[in-house]
């Protein structure tokens, strides 16, 4: 049984370590959005892009090295990769704002809920663009 779970965890192990990296930057830019929007007051949009900012920075720092095992820290190749990345995220980013501003800043929903299922399509969109764009590896 144990070997059985071994086999299927690393079977899919990117795909466990990117949703639970992806629940984690769920949460930094859910913390960073929360007091922008509810304590500072800012719009749901420019809220959304400050959470945007720092969420795309952590995601970056854990999704190379823990889920898709790229380790090579040289210039050579964080330059592609980062610019690949950020562009992938920029794509679903201005997904995330434009249904934020239509829902919450137009409609007037509820900014917190809208923000927090908006989450689950973005991390969605971003591991497809992660796995089939920035992170590929020759075996892919």
């Amino acid at each position: 049984m144990i070997k059985k779970i071994r086999t299927l965890v690393e079977k899919y192990w990117d795909i466990l370590a990117y949703l639970f990296f992806g629940v984690l930057t769920t949460v930094v830019n859910y913390v960073v959005y929360l007091p922008c929007y509810n304590v500072l007051h800012l719009s749901a949009v420019a809220s959304n892009g400050i959470a945007w900012v720092v969420a795309v920075a952590f995601a970056y720092l854990t999704n190379k090295p823990f889920v898709f095992q790229s380790h090579d820290w040289s210039w050579k190749t964080v330059g592609p990769e980062l610019a690949k990345f950020v562009s992938c995220r920029i794509g679903s980013g201005l997904l995330e704002t434009a249904a934020i501003f239509l829902t919450v800043d137009l409609l007037h929903w509820n900014g917190n809920l809208m923000k927090l299922i908006l989450a689950v399509v973005v991390v969605i969109l971003n591991y497809i663009g992660s796995k089939l764009l920035v992170f590929k590896t020759k075996n892919d």
